[in-house]
């Protein structure tokens, strides 16, 4: 009697053959809009509506229609900016770091986080153009010579090092997100009965065949960027800690918030993944192939990134403690008892204490458990930067330019807005593009047992499929043990 007794649970469950992968991916491409998807795709409309005029108000009025005041310079906008940066930071750990490793698990997941992070820094891009009150202007501070004088960019400054950072943090991952997509649009493709979509999705596919070749080029251009994209995850977060940690600032002068920004920003960004996968594996009836043991590895991670976070907030306590500075001190009493208090302790719970939660086993491989604290993850993760950003800033050295910070509608309606043009682009791409990646999925998809575990190969990539080997039924099968 043989007996197979798997490592973990298996990645892709149902005896998926590769022609059902194809037909499971490519199926909600090639359908109609169903009501779901255009109700959800008209509340995604409405608030990008507010987004629009919430950003007429801004530019046609300036900036002075946002809640800032004379102490709290920074406030709603530089918390959205980071916490929209912070959530596309799990895209570029999960298809970067992960392939690396060697992380089969990946492969159902990876290009909807790469999607995400796209959507998400385009979200966070918002945020400093329209800081600028003319962004018609913003040549300006772009470092060459010019009429106006001698204006230069100040390449000392964090500020500027977010430019090159992000924007490169964006290119590298728009790039590794359509490499990744090229095979599955020649599938699409080559299965499309319309003209305008074979035409559409012929271009897309830039003429792949899927031959030796073609796979040797794409693996390779995909190994050259995960390794571009690697020292990503940890410099674009670094940098935009920065911002803040070269101050002198009481609660921001502190080494601590390179590695305390990007631990936060790995655990907001799977928390957000988390959401959206949820929602797309029921939605498109993926069960299959985003599985339970999907969603308690990513439960693992975000716990792990959590614990890291709460340990910084403890070491921020001890240090001003240690420092026996009486203004570092001040500022982190102040977070925990001054007037923003119940900001300060909605980012306690739902940052430390509810992802412990993720030990119990029954919780991390629960949908529903699972679905609520991803959503409570993100909310305190804003209420983080809520708390560094307001709470740091409201009270300084004197007492006389004491401050409280209230946001205006005008500050609501650009955050509420820019949730509406992330999940309006999260919806358009998960109607017309593959959501899952077929071609990596099929190369760990187990599918003849008869003679042992076999797996498909990648170069499936278009076309129909190859001819598959079928179990027979007269065979003995063996038997799986249980975890």
């Amino acid at each position: 009697m043989q007996h197979v007794s798997p490592v973990r649970l298996p990645l892709i469950t149902g005896g998926k053959t590769l022609h059902d992968v194809t037909e499971d991916v490519a199926r909600h491409v090639e359908a109609r809009p169903n009501r779901r998807w255009l109700a959800a795709l008209g509340g995604a409309l409405l608030l990008l509506g507010i987004f629009f005029y919430s950003v007429y108000r801004t530019l046609w009025y300036g900036i002075g229609e946002w809640g800032l005041n004379k102490t709290v310079g920074w406030a709603w906008d530089i918390t959205n900016f980071v916490w929209w940066v912070g959530i596309g930071h799990a895209g570029t750990l999960i298809s970067a770091v992960l392939l690396l490793f060697r992380q089969k698990w990946r492969s159902s997941i990876n290009r909807a986080a790469e999607a995400m992070t796209i959507f998400a820094v385009i979200c966070a891009a918002m945020y400093p153009v329209l800081h600028l009150g003319r962004p018609w202007l913003m040549f300006w501070v772009f470092p060459f010579q010019n009429p106006f004088g001698s204006l230069w960019a100040n390449f000392n400054s964090p500020l500027l090092w977010d430019v090159f950072a992000i924007s490169t943090y964006f290119s590298v991952s728009l790039v590794f997100w359509y490499t990744g997509l090229v095979p599955d649009f020649a599938t699409i493709r080559d299965r499309a009965t319309g003209p305008i979509a074979r035409r559409a999705y012929a271009l897309l596919s830039f003429g792949w065949k899927g031959g030796a070749k073609h796979w040797s080029r794409y693996e390779t251009v995909s190994l050259i960027l995960a390794g571009v994209s690697t020292p990503l995850v940890l410099s674009v977060h670094t940098i935009v800690s920065m911002d803040f940690a070269t101050s002198v600032v009481p609660g921001w002068h502190t080494t601590i918030f390179p590695p305390y920004f990007v631990a936060g920003a790995i655990f907001s960004g799977f928390a957000m993944v988390l959401t959206l996968m949820l929602i797309t594996r029921v939605v498109f009836k993926l069960e299959d192939y985003i599985t339970l043991e999907h969603i308690a590895l990513m439960n693992k991670i975000m716990m792990i990134t959590g614990s890291i976070v709460g340990v910084a907030y403890i070491t921020e306590f001890f240090i001003a403690w240690y420092s026996q500075v009486e203004f570092e001190q001040y500022a982190f009493i102040n977070r925990a008892t001054g007037p923003y208090w119940w900001a300060y302790w909605a980012m306690m719970t739902c940052n430390v204490i509810s992802p412990q939660l993720v030990w119990i086993r029954r919780v991390r491989y629960s949908i529903p458990a699972t679905f609520i604290l991803s959503i409570i993850v993100n909310i305190g993760m804003w209420f983080e930067r809520f708390v560094i950003i307001v709470t740091s800033l409201h009270r300084d050295y004197i007492p006389s330019s004491w401050a409280m910070f209230s946001p205006s509608w005008i500050d609501i309606g650009i955050y509420v807005g820019t949730l509406g043009l992330f999940f309006t682009l999260f919806l358009l791409f998960a109607k017309f593009f593959p959501v899952i990646n077929m071609a990596e999925v099929k190369t760990i998809l187990k599918y003849g047992v008869d003679n042992g575990p076999t797996y498909g190969g990648p170069n499936h990539g278009a076309g129909a499929a190859p001819a598959q080997r079928q179990p027979d039924p007269a065979a003995p099968q063996p038997r799986v043990l249980a975890r």
